[in-house]
């Protein structure tokens, strides 16, 4: 873990209500058509999210995260019973780490069967309906499998009947993704389209791409009652020499870092040395953001309304303070934000004690 938490906080501080009717089910069209609270010290603004040009100046840079979703999600079954899995992390080539329901069903050595083309043999069980598959395939072949036969891994917050439909494969995936192997989409970039994009570029605000593969403990609870007690999940990430300068240059020539989405934010955060400096990365990080932590990559935050006790909303309090964040969730409640993936957004500044 990087930076304290800090001692006096628990996780009860940082629950609220929200009401379900608030939830987005579906993402606004077109997206960048959602909208955009702005949150800076002594101030809130309404915003929609196309203007986000006029809330940035040239020479800042955009820093999105380039995973892309796989359907993650299969049905099928273990001799005679049904069991469900979802993909949560690539162990080795075709091997799996798994969520599966019901996992006491499936013990070592027993075979999941999807479809003719898709089965895997459990190698390991752990804890919490953890369980490795090994599907007999090689990367670029499973995808494919996947792709035929898996469905969106949508949250557990977003009910489809019987699952993840035909425009969630669309809408639960930024217009940018490349590198497959996120099992949650970065959610923050969902509200981007070509043409927002295009006009960011006119004003000369820059882009670059990192990649943090998004794992399914995205959505697990914080069941500690002590931010300390956390154990953070681990994801993997990287960025390559080329961003690494970019960032750089951009800092060197007085632009500001937006990240885009907190799984930016924490790869960046990941990587950057005590002097803030940027640096290549590619391995797993763990990395926890609590209040207390001092930032060193970021400058700005885009991110969407996040579950209470989550630690993303965690993060977000560390970046822009506790208090401001729920008086600004507040804010969102009653002025009718729709929250969480396919939800609306933020553009956060920072605590100006940083």
């Amino acid at each position: 873990m990087d930076g304290d938490a800090t001692p006096q906080l628990q996780v009860a501080d940082f629950d609220f209500e929200l009401p379900r009717e608030m939830i987005a089910s579906r993402p606004a069209r077109p997206r960048d058509a959602s909208r955009l609270l702005e949150v800076s010290d002594g101030a809130m603004r309404d915003h929609i999210f196309g203007v986000l040009p006029d809330l940035l100046d040239p020479g800042d840079l955009l820093v999105f995260n380039d995973t892309r979703v796989i359907p993650a999600r299969l049905k099928g079954r273990r001799g005679e019973a049904k069991v469900e899995v979802t993909l949560h992390k690539r162990i080795a080539e075709g091997i799996w780490q798994v969520f599966a329901k019901p996992a006491k069903r499936l013990k070592l050595g027993d075979r999941f069967d999807v479809a003719g083309d898709l089965r895997g043999e459990v190698v390991s069980k752990g804890e919490g309906g953890e369980v490795g598959l090994d599907f007999g395939l090689g990367d670029t072949a499973l995808m494919k499998a996947l792709a035929k036969h898996g469905a969106m891994p949508l949250p557990p917050y977003i009910p489809r009947e019987p699952s993840a439909d035909a425009e969630d494969r669309e809408d639960y995936q930024t217009i940018y993704a490349a590198r497959e192997g996120a099992v949650a989409a970065p959610t923050a970039g969902l509200h981007f389209t070509q043409d927002l994009l295009g006009r960011l570029a006119d004003k000369g605000i820059g882009s670059a791409f990192v990649t943090l593969h998004v794992g399914a403990g995205t959505f697990l609870p914080v069941k500690a009652e002590k931010l300390s007690a956390h154990v953070m999940h681990a994801e993997y990430g990287e960025i390559d020499e080329s961003t690494a300068e970019t960032i750089s240059r951009t800092r060197t020539e007085g632009g500001r870092i937006v990240a885009v989405g907190t799984t930016s934010l924490r790869l960046l955060e990941s990587a950057a040395g005590k002097d803030g400096a940027m640096r290549t990365f590619a391995g797993e990080t763990d990395i926890f953001i609590t209040p207390g932590y001092r930032f060193r990559a970021c400058d700005l935050l885009i991110t969407n309304f996040h579950l209470p006790r989550s630690t993303l909303f965690m993060l977000v309090a560390a970046f822009a303070g506790l208090e401001r964040m729920k008086a600004a969730y507040e804010h969102a409640k009653s002025a009718g934000y729709r929250f969480y993936s396919y939800g609306d957004a933020c553009l956060l500044h920072p605590k100006q004690t940083r």
